[in-house]
């Protein structure tokens, strides 16, 4: 039973997460596309936009389907934490409900990605099938790296949108 609630938390938060990303990469499911998003982004100070489009839309969309997949876990749930974790600090701090347009559903995104990522695709999963999961010390890595790259994002957003644009 545990695997096959492992599935269904997989399915339904990478496959929209997928789909969020999307909206920024492709403008699919009345998303912005890259252009939109970046301008968007560079509103809030993440200079080049298109950069943090690409990045921001590719956690998203590529961490959303390892997800759902269970392929090379837990990159998958690394790419949302970093994609949630920003858009907690950056986007919705400090209102916490979404009808607020606050971090009720980035945080809700980052727990369940978090709790497979610790947990493991389970058994109905392509890294089951193929034994593709990532060594544990690649993960221990990639969590060190997401908050580091977490860090930078955040001090370089709020040091360029305190500088006036060019």
């Amino acid at each position: 039973m545990t695997d096959l609630a492992l599935l269904v938390l997989r399915l339904v938060t990478g496959l929209l997460l997928a789909g969020h990303g999307a909206q920024k990469l492709f403008g699919w499911f009345g998303g912005h596309g890259l252009a939109g998003t970046a301008g968007w982004l560079e509103s809030l100070g993440f200079r080049p936009g298109r950069f943090w489009a690409l990045l921001a839309g590719g956690c998203e969309f590529f961490g959303g389907l390892l997800l759902a997949l269970g392929l090379f876990s837990p990159a998958g749930p690394l790419l949302i934490t970093a994609a949630m974790l920003t858009a907690i600090f950056k986007v919705h701090w400090p209102k916490l409900w979404v009808t607020q347009g606050g971090f009720e559903l980035p945080l809700t995104n980052l727990a369940v990605a978090a709790a497979v990522g610790m947990a493991g695709p389970g058994a109905y999963s392509l890294d089951a099938l193929w034994g593709t999961a990532l060594p544990s010390e690649v993960a221990r890595w990639g969590v060190l790296l997401v908050l580091a790259g977490w860090v930078i994002a955040l001090l370089a957003s709020s040091r360029r949108s305190a500088q006036p644009a060019a």
